[in-house]
């Protein structure tokens, strides 16, 4: 796709994609579709052409039926012209069916959770995250999209969601359906505000974006050393209190823009006419944004939640 979302869709470009043959050009005088030039073939017919046989799309003669009827021909011109569907191009319905696809298989890995032991979830979320992240990795620098291992993908996540839920909503209950209304609601406000023209993936924003996401990313790795080695003891380090507030906040603002980000690639996609199989990038693109949109918003409750 020509613009991305977050790194891992913006990744995929849509490499493998084909476009439409060039029509055939031909010097001055000469077919482009192999005719005499004109006058040394009587009635324009190319040769070997035989009367009642019209051209197809590749060049070639495809035999007609000579007897068709008025009526007949009439219908066949009124015809509509056949759509994206029928080209084997992307479409919007596509990438709804999929998106959905993926993530009621993302639902499923998260109801494992809840019918296993805290001990067996918790491990589970761990198993879901790696594996999720491993996923994502190979789903990213892959150069046509793998429905199997994109709806792994969405299994695995989860695995890792139902688990962080699960003990997150143990410490403080009723956090994991805040979380999953407020992920709606921001997704549907994004997606109103797109289709409205109000936010826009303008080259500007998308840069400020890039620094932000960098500038968080290195914020939160520096988070993730100093709590496995210790050097801090809250539940998620650095990311406590007033500054754990704005850096979530921050992040869900983050997760929002690439939310427009994904819609305005989905849109080029479907305009330039990508393959359908691209449909599947971005379905999975839009389940990475919404995951990644979901985390920051139960963690940002959880230390809302913490502090009072």
């Amino acid at each position: 796709m020509a613009l991305g979302g977050n790194p891992i869709f913006n990744g995929k470009n849509f490499r493998g994609a084909t476009q439409a043959p060039p029509v055939p050009q031909a010097q001055y005088g000469q077919n482009p579709y192999g005719q005499a030039p004109y006058g040394q073939n009587p009635y324009g017919q190319a040769p070997g052409r035989a009367p009642g046989q019209v051209m197809d799309a590749q060049g070639g003669w495809m035999a007609q039926q000579q007897n068709m009827t008025h009526d007949q021909l009439q219908q066949m011109y009124n015809q509509p012209a056949a759509g994206p569907a029928e080209t084997g191009r992307m479409t919007f319905d596509d990438v709804i069916i999929k998106t959905a696809a993926c993530l009621g298989v993302l639902v499923a890995g998260a109801a494992v959770t809840l019918f296993v032991g805290m001990s067996l979830a918790s491990l589970l979320m761990i198993v879901g995250a790696l594996g999720g992240f491993v996923l994502a990795m190979v789903n990213t620098f892959k150069k046509q999209p793998s429905p199997a291992l994109i709806l792994a993908y969405a299994g695995l996540e989860g695995l890792f969601l139902g688990g962080l839920t699960r003990v997150l909503d143990t410490m403080y209950p009723g956090v994991g359906l805040q979380a999953v209304i407020g992920t709606l609601s921001v997704f549907a406000v994004t997606l109103l505000l797109f289709k409205s023209g109000k936010v826009r993936a303008t080259p500007k924003a998308m840069k400020f974006f890039m620094i932000a996401l960098v500038g968080y990313a290195l914020f939160s790795v520096v988070n993730l050393v100093m709590m496995v080695t210790g050097l801090t003891t809250e539940p998620f380090g650095l990311r406590s209190g007033i500054i754990g507030v704005v850096i979530g906040v921050l992040a869900i603002g983050l997760a929002a823009f690439s939310l427009v980000m994904d819609f305005t690639s989905i849109e080029e996609g479907v305009r330039n006419g990508a393959p359908e199989r691209f449909s599947w990038t971005a379905a999975f693109g839009l389940t990475v944004t919404l995951v990644w949109l979901y985390v920051e918003i139960i963690r940002l409750l959880a230390i809302l939640r913490g502090d009072d």
